[in-house]
């Protein structure tokens, strides 16, 4: 990124952010309200064909079009689009089922298996803090989901099914991001995030066969059919928009700084959910919850305070892949 279009703004990184992170939490209300007549396959399409147009137009806005079109890593791009549709789907699976702030609430276990996965695959070596961090979080996770997994007869299999596709959905993202750490060492971000989209929009097709909304002809804008695809289709502009305006945050604040505002969400979820969809999350919900982004939030700051001590460190003077 050109050293002339960055300036530490942290007031508008911090604003941007939230916004994007309002943005993304009313795109999944969307999603919600139309799962019951859209498939979640469908939604995926709309949700990553109409963000194209928004990505695409930025990123000639910024003169970074040539750059989101040239790929070096072609097979690295289409897994991490196999991974990405997937935990897309699987998330909006479960917001068909589980209530916003519960599905928010899972979602937080993102950072947790990160931490795992990167020890496994990358071998990085995890120490107490973040160890301890991850325990918390993972802790609050059961929490969260425990309920969907007793035998009590006031929650229905299909909410137990929901949650664990959540659940499957949060490892599937950790496992992006750190399929992303590699990619990014050959291929720019502005093609990342690009090629997703197109992949994730091919790849969602391939669930047409199992039932999409197909709208006929004849219906008018009033038709429920039309209102229902309004929905998503909104949903995959407001999700273009909201991935833009996270990548503009960071040229006015530094990641560490931004991160801990990723858990607005569940403050966004709560009201949307209780306004929109009559749901009030339970004492469980919220316990579980506050324990993921303490765990969370006690992650980042372990982050944060390695990137101090590396930045401290002369070049060369510790060895790859050797983080607490």
């Amino acid at each position: 990124m050109p050293a002339d279009m960055t300036s530490h703004r942290p007031g508008t990184a911090i604003a941007l952010k939230l916004v994007a992170i309002f943005l993304f939490t009313v795109m999944a209300a969307l999603i919600k309200a139309a799962s019951e007549a859209v498939p979640p396959g469908q939604a995926v399409f709309f949700r990553s064909l109409f963000a194209i147009p928004v990505i695409g137009l930025w990123l000639w806005q910024q003169g970074k079009l040539e750059d989101g079109l040239k790929v070096n890593n072609v097979f690295g791009h289409v897994w991490r689009g196999l991974f990405g549709t997937t935990a897309m789907g699987l998330t909006f699976a479960g917001l068909a089922i589980l209530p916003l702030p519960e599905v928010t609430a899972i979602g937080y276990a993102t950072p947790m298996f990160t931490v795992l996965l990167a020890a496994l695959l990358l071998g990085e070596r995890v120490r107490l803090i973040r160890l301890s961090a991850v325990a918390l979080g993972l802790v609050g996770v059961m929490i969260v989901i425990a309920p969907r997994l007793s035998l009590d007869e006031s929650y229905s299999s299909a909410a137990t099914a929901g949650a664990l596709m959540v659940l499957g959905a949060s490892i599937l993202r950790a496992l992006v991001q750190i399929h992303v750490r590699r990619l990014v060492q050959t291929d720019t971000t502005s093609a990342i995030v690009f090629y997703f989209s197109l992949t994730a929009t091919c790849v969602s097709l391939l669930s047409l066969p199992l039932g999409w909304i197909v709208p006929h002809p004849s219906l008018t804008w009033t038709s429920p059919g039309l209102y229902i695809l309004g929905l998503v289709i909104c949903a995959g502009l407001l999700g273009g928009i909201a991935q833009i305006m996270v990548t503009s945050s960071y040229r006015f604040g530094g990641a560490s700084m931004l991160a801990p505002f990723d858990y607005a969400s569940m403050i966004f979820a709560t009201l949307i959910g209780w306004l929109v969809f009559s749901e009030v999350p339970t004492p469980t919900i919220l316990i579980g919850a506050a324990l993921v982004i303490a765990g969370g939030v006690l992650i980042i700051w372990r982050e944060r305070q390695l990137g101090l001590d590396r930045s401290k460190s002369k070049p060369g003077s510790a060895p790859s892949g050797t983080a607490n």
